[in-house]
């Protein structure tokens, strides 16, 4: 094996256990009491769905919480949402969305900062069509959420 070849395997152990971690033990999964912005997704093909809840101060996110279930990669990608998007403003979040639905189509990976790095662990989904809306389905709710909408589809 080369060493190209042997960094290349290293770098996807390392994007799988970040999936698992967060897939296992997602982050800010739990309902906040006092929110400014909700919305739902599902995913009706495989039966994920995500509940996303924001608090919002002077433009910005001050906090991110979800409920869901499905499968690791749906629950990782919301857990890491609720980590990064505080401390956004709301075109800032929905420009790293963009990002994340990006990498998770093509499978380019996006290490401009070091947020987009570590979403740079679903950029992976790419070879695998129907998993790109496991990855995206929170990304959505995000976006339907901060335009006011209840529900989000991965569509």
């Amino acid at each position: 094996m080369t060493a190209q070849a042997a960094g290349f395997e290293e770098l996807r152990d390392l994007y799988q256990e970040v999936i698992l971690d967060h897939g296992r033990k997602p982050r800010n999964h739990f309902r906040m009491e006092v929110f400014d912005a909700s919305a739902r997704g599902d995913n009706p093909m495989c039966g994920d769905r995500v509940e996303l809840f924001l608090a919002l101060e002077d433009g910005h996110i001050s906090k991110a919480s979800f409920l869901g279930r499905g499968c690791a990669i749906s629950q990782a990608s919301a857990s890491l949402l609720t980590e990064l998007v505080p401390g956004l403003t709301t075109g800032e979040a929905r420009a790293m969305a963009a990002r994340l639905r990006e990498m998770a189509k093509t499978g380019v990976r996006d290490g401009s900062t070091p947020a987009l790095e570590r979403l740079s662990a679903l950029s992976g989904v790419h070879e695998f069509p129907s998993r790109v809306k496991c990855a995206t389905l929170a990304w959505h709710a995000l976006d339907a959420a901060l335009d006011g909408s209840k529900e989000a589809s991965s569509e």
